[in-house]
């Protein structure tokens, strides 16, 4: 990462690496998934609950960032509190079943046989509402991340070889092996405050402010609050905080605040930490008897099977492989064309998209219309991410306004 600017301490350096790294988070902008996916896209913050504030050495916002860059914590053990508010209407757990259906995993409500513990689908939960985690982990071949709803537990333990998901709910079991050194698997699903602030840093260059914004106490530790915001008008970014552990550099909470104000749209933090060894015994684990197993072989080829759904999902990931991004830095926008002429596919006819069962029809009615030099569309939005889907096709998606959106397909027609 490029140094910041010492004498103010407001503007991170750019450079290539940061410029890819937020041109890759534009992958998680599907059209008819506006719903919900964008959640993992661009740095997520609400503010910092403090417990007190600490009398700290004084850092700079550089010292800060290289601190996270450097720290190289291998064991801690604790519980992570996930609060995600998109500002969604309510869809009565439709938003859940669209995200696990797309995700092509097992137990996504498919006709093929899957497994209701394939983390592929069970760990998009994180990116709504308000969830409770428990995580521990001992260097690179030991991890485990506990979901707790309702009275029932869904684990993903990574030991060894070995990757197992359990949900105690069905008293299923998914198993697959990872490569010795593999990382947490699914990783693309950020769960903790660490997983998120990478994200967030990654966008850091010369369109962003970065400050120390004071110190605050977080799980009982001492912390310096890094502060990030955009310097370009447009975004609907207003500032991610990250508090960070004075003595580790480990990022212990992760708070996203919308430029238009109000409660966090994403606050992600420790309740609980420890940095030291997690007993061995936290990371073993024997299905219990009589739980159904699956293995990951035979997940795969159960949803090998041609179903009409998994057509559909089929040409939207040939249609994001024509994906550009236009603009730069926090206004960047995703831009791709479907191919689907009319507006949103309604299923009734099939569609360029497949039958989507009237999904089109369904996301039209919290659409906003609107007209310009591009012609007409209809544009999805949350309190982070906003989508245009034009009548000819074409969509254009980020954490920028509205009327932002509308400028880019005007300039692109």
């Amino acid at each position: 990462m490029a140094p910041i600017d010492s004498d103010d301490n407001r503007t991170a350096g750019e450079g290539e690496e940061q410029r890819a790294g937020r041109r890759k988070a534009a992958r998680y902008v599907v059209p008819v998934a506006v719903v919900g996916v964008a959640a993992a896209t661009i740095g997520l913050v609400p503010a910092l609950a403090d417990s007190g504030d600490p009398d700290l050495p004084k850092v700079t916002a550089e010292q800060l960032i290289e601190k996270i860059a450097q720290s190289d914590v291998q064991q801690l053990s604790g519980t992570v509190r996930i609060n995600t508010d998109l500002g969604l209407p309510d869809l009565g757990g439709l938003e859940s079943g669209l995200m696990s259906g797309m995700s092509g995993g097992p137990g996504s409500g498919g006709d093929g046989e899957g497994s209701a513990a394939d983390p592929s689908a069970k760990l998009t939960a994180l990116v709504s509402g308000s969830h409770t985690l428990r995580v521990a982990a001992d260097g690179p071949d030991r991890q485990k991340l506990s979901l707790m709803e309702n009275a029932a537990e869904y684990s993903l333990i990574h030991n060894g070889k070995d990757v197992w998901g359990y949900d105690s709910q069905s008293n299923e079991v998914y198993h697959s092996t990872a490569p010795d050194g593999a990382e947490r698997p699914e990783k693309d699903v950020p769960a903790t405050p660490k997983d998120f602030a990478d994200e967030a840093l990654k966008s850091v260059d010369d369109t962003t402010s970065v400050t120390v914004g004071g110190t605050a106490q977080v799980a009982g530790r001492d912390a310096y609050r890094l502060v990030v915001e955009p310097k370009q008008d447009g975004s609907t970014v207003g500032a991610i905080t990250v508090a960070v552990d004075a003595e580790t550099g480990t990022p212990l909470k992760f708070t996203l605040t919308p430029a238009s104000g109000g409660a966090a749209v994403v606050d992600v933090g420790f309740t609980k930490v420890s940095f030291a060894k997690p007993d061995a015994s936290t990371f073993d684990f024997t299905p219990p008897a009589g739980a159904k197993v699956t293995e990951a072989d035979e997940a795969g080829a159960a949803v090998k099977a041609p179903e009409q759904g998994r057509k559909a999902e089929g040409d939207l990931a040939k249609e994001m492989d024509g994906l550009k991004v236009i603009g730069e830095g926090w206004n960047s926008i995703a831009t791709f064309d479907t191919g689907a002429r009319g507006g949103l596919p309604t299923g009734a006819e099939g569609g360029d998209l497949g039958d989507l069962g009237g999904l089109g029809g369904f996301l039209g009615s919290f659409g906003d219309q609107v007209k310009g030099d591009f012609g007409s569309g209809t544009v999805f939005k949350t309190r982070l991410v906003n989508a245009l889907i034009t009548d000819d096709g074409k969509v254009y998606a980020g954490a920028v306004t509205k009327d932002a959106l509308v400028k880019a397909a005007d300039a692109a027609k």
